[in-house]
């Protein structure tokens, strides 16, 4: 397929700078946000039938004025059906540091450490034009806190040596208590991140610290309604996906066939596969939650349609057509226009039906982006 066929016209009013939350005014007049993870819209896609169901039904079965919310999503799932979760855990990446003499402000995101011992890191910077090989750059006015650029490793890539004499846990917690939440650059370019956004902008579930990015598909689900659903007897499957900034680099080429991915660590041990595995045996629904964890079980699915222990790097591009190995439904975010999100959701849900399903979105004023609303894709 080609990028030109991803283009859609997405209101700038519609992109999510916030998460669902209701605004209440306190007896001293401050104003206090209570957030609502599972309030989120949901737009529910039937990929078979070719159907897209937005609103409540009444008790005749018509659609009533209500829109679905998306803790709606436990009335499409029962007892044996497994839904397999990214639990990976997002840290402070974003950091703002001056540079030595100059006194520039510079934004530094973290994407990896290298190396514990020597404090190496991999970091973007920005602007990347004013910052060379032995520069230092100063994170804490009053702190110890000093990085020296060693190393030049793309136009904006830098590798950072933290100048910080400490034992390497009380080092990683100066380093990341200077750090904000990462959040897109859609959502920064219009406003500062808070400190509630480094809650919101992790799952209830998040375990394992390595991501750059939240597996936003997953910031949907409640303490609640995981209870719920278990209390339904559904299984729920975990998979660590380090997700990073690849899926939201520019695609450069027409031809999608030629967008190369960047990797991603990933790990689907053995419990993970023994939950999705009996329930596909058991003719149960597998419900994938984001293009982050539908990459990782499409890289570790045999050919048996059977899930299989994996501990590496994935950069698996998923795009329309593609046959899928294993999962029978998908819960999604509304992405971006050209954005590799977008192609595999299409993948799964089919191009036609998902570009219509977009569009009603955009009429009906669903919000898009890690904070908008949900798809769900049923195999029916």
């Amino acid at each position: 397929m080609k990028l030109s066929q991803f283009k859609f016209r997405l209101p700038e009013e519609l992109i999510a700078l916030e998460p669902p939350h209701r605004v209440f005014e306190n007896e001293d007049g401050s104003v206090e946000k209570v957030y609502r993870r599972d309030e989120c819209r949901l737009m529910v896609v039937h990929r078979k039938s070719g159907t897209v169901d937005m609103f409540e039904k009444d008790e005749e079965g018509n659609d009533t004025a209500e829109y679905l919310k998306f803790r709606s999503i436990m009335n499409y799932f029962g007892e044996g059906d497994a839904f397999v979760f990214n639990d990976t855990k997002v840290f402070p990446a974003r950091l703002f540091g001056t540079k030595e003499k100059t006194d520039a402000q510079i934004e530094v995101f973290l994407l990896r450490e290298l190396n514990e011992e020597l404090r190496l890191w991999d970091v973007l910077v920005e602007p990347a034009r004013k910052i060379r090989i032995g520069n230092k750059l100063f994170f804490d006015e009053d702190g110890p806190m000093v990085a020296e650029v060693i190393d030049n490793t793309t136009s904006r890539g830098r590798t950072l040596r933290f100048l910080y004499d400490c034992p390497h846990d009380e080092f990683k917690r100066e380093l990341f208590e200077l750090g904000s939440a990462p959040l897109p650059r859609y959502i920064v370019n219009k406003r500062e991140a808070t400190p509630d956004d480094m809650e919101n902008f992790q799952t209830i579930f998040a375990k394992n610290e390595g991501a750059v990015t939240a597996p936003a598909s997953g910031l949907h689900f409640s303490r609640e309604l995981m209870k719920r659903l278990e209390i339904q007897g559904v299984n729920f499957a975990f998979v660590t996906v380090h997700c990073g900034l690849g899926a939201f680099d520019p695609i450069e080429v027409e031809d999608l066939t030629k967008h190369k991915m960047s990797s991603e660590q990933m790990k689907v041990d053995a419990e993970a596969c023994r939950i999705v595995n009996n329930a596909k045996n058991s003719g149960h629904r597998i419900c994938v939650v984001g293009v982050s964890t539908m990459r990782a079980t499409e890289t570790a699915v045999g050919t048996d349609g059977m899930l299989k222990e994996f501990d590496g790097w994935t950069n698996r591009f998923i795009f329309p057509p593609y046959e899928f190995g294993m999962a029978d439904a998908m819960i999604a975010n509304f992405y971006h226009p050209e954005s590799t999100m977008l192609m595999s959701t299409a993948a799964f849900g089919g191009y036609d039906l998902i570009m219509s399903a977009y569009e009603q979105a955009v009429e009906n004023g669903y919000l898009f982006g890690c904070y908008g609303d949900a798809m769900l894709i049923l195999d029916d």
